[in-house]
């Protein structure tokens, strides 16, 4: 077999995947903020190959590493490059449908003045014992043993089922009036209105409707929020932590004006970029949330705070392999400060939505407070009534009362309220004036 070839077809896509999941693992930056600057100049097929290659070795890289392990007299370092090249040949191998052959071609030019023997071997060796990967992918050991302690072992089982296959791809067009149209033409399917879902393995550039901006990527989950704050009917709403702009663009989309407020001066420049692929318009701010003082209150906030992540490990795998205990307290503190500071920043009538959080268990599971005047609600929705979050759900005249605390509004008595309810006490409620 020729192991010489320097130029083989889909090599840029290799180096670029090298070069992502050592960004990623050694420097614990994210993968999606990787393949954003290390993958410009690709072609979209490249690009996409780059991608899947990185996903997959994260996916099941436990279990990858117990293959190269079982044909090593000694075992390789973790951050050594011929294991990671080992890795991703064979994730093409058992994972993408990479014929061996080009697999291992591609590998050893990834490996210049490197033991391209030694990975030559492995590689022929693992070829002819035909291995397989388990049917779900294992965890590695202190995010299973941190899981299973806060969940217990049928959660960690199930995550690992979910961990096997990545998610469909969601997309949210720009004019929800259009569904039925880019339904058809990207014979996707509709789950909610401006929402497309497509399976897996298509290049996003590549895709119908694209460079015209008719529609971006984001999960449906991460839409609500913003479609529960409705038509903005040009009011003002700040968006924080806002790139890479998925909330940003349904938003302005929602006839809001927008003001986006993130830290990263690389995040918001992919921002940017999107608001001017689609033709929507907002306002970008570089700052930090904890110091960046607006000009004017708004008329809503909506407040996506940093966290751990972990709650996207199907479509992110990445967070597996970066985040851990040392980094669950400072992500959790974070959101609260980041909570706390957003308050004064709105007039008095406003709304605000909080994102929930996907956190590591171990106090990173922060509960958000809604303000005085209830959550992801449209102007349209002032008159609806307030409801504490410590009320019973069987509780329906909550304008008047709250159950959990014993606070009532002016003209009702807390002799009113059923007697059962003391025992429900579980502090002031801010809800109530």
């Amino acid at each position: 077999m020729n192991t010489r070839p320097t130029t083989a077809t889909g090599l840029a896509a290799r180096r670029t995947a090298l070069r992502m999941l050592d960004a990623c693992l050694r420097t614990g930056q994210p993968l999606d903020q990787a393949a954003s600057a290390m993958a410009k100049g690709l072609e979209p097929s490249d690009r996409a190959l780059a991608i899947a290659i990185a996903q997959e070795v994260l996916r099941w890289l436990p279990d990858l590493d117990l293959l190269i392990d079982s044909q090593t007299r000694l075992p390789l370092a973790d951050d050594a490059k011929a294991r990671m090249v080992l890795r991703m040949a064979l994730a093409q191998m058992l994972r993408l449908g990479t014929p061996p052959h080009a697999a291992i071609s591609t590998a050893l030019p990834l490996l210049e003045k490197g033991p391209r023997r030694l990975v030559h071997g492995v590689l022929g060796s693992l070829w002819r014992l035909q291995p397989k990967l388990p049917e779900a992918p294992s965890l590695t050991h202190p995010v299973a043993d941190r899981w299973k302690a806060a969940w217990g072992a049928e959660m960690v089982e199930a995550a690992r089922v979910a961990l096997a296959e990545p998610p469909a791809l969601d997309l949210v067009l720009a004019d929800p009036s259009q569904n039925t149209k880019w339904v058809e033409e990207l014979e996707g399917t509709s789950l909610a209105p401006g929402h497309i879902r497509l399976a897996r393995g298509s290049a996003i550039e590549m895709l119908p409707g694209y460079a015209e901006g008719a529609w971006w990527v984001q999960d449906l989950a991460a839409s609500l929020p913003a479609r529960l704050l409705g038509q903005g009917h040009h009011s003002e709403i700040a968006d924080l932590c806002a790139a890479p702009g998925g909330k940003t663009m349904q938003l302005a989309s929602q006839g809001w004006n927008v003001t986006a407020l993130d830290k990263s001066a690389k995040r918001m420049e992919r921002l940017q970029a999107n608001l001017e692929r689609t033709g929507l318009a907002a306002k970008s701010n570089i700052g930090d949330v904890l110091t960046w003082e607006p000009e004017a209150p708004f008329d809503a906030v909506l407040l996506d705070a940093p966290c751990t992540a972990t709650g996207t490990f199907r479509r992110h795998p990445d967070v597996l392999h970066r985040i851990g205990p040392k980094q669950v307290p400072n992500w959790s503190n974070c959101k609260r400060r980041c909570s706390t500071r957003r308050r004064p920043w709105s007039n008095p009538a406003a709304h605000w939505s909080m994102q929930p959080a996907r956190s590591s268990p171990k106090k990173a599971s922060y509960r958000p407070m809604p303000s005085s005047r209830g959550t992801a609600i449209s102007p349209k929705q002032k008159s609806t009534p307030t409801f504490c979050p410590k009320a019973s759900r069987r509780q329906t005249d909550m304008s008047a009362r709250c159950p959990a605390c014993l606070r009532t509004r002016a003209g009702s008595t807390a002799s009113s309220l059923p007697a059962s309810s003391a025992r429900n006490k579980v502090g002031r409620c801010k809800r109530l004036p």
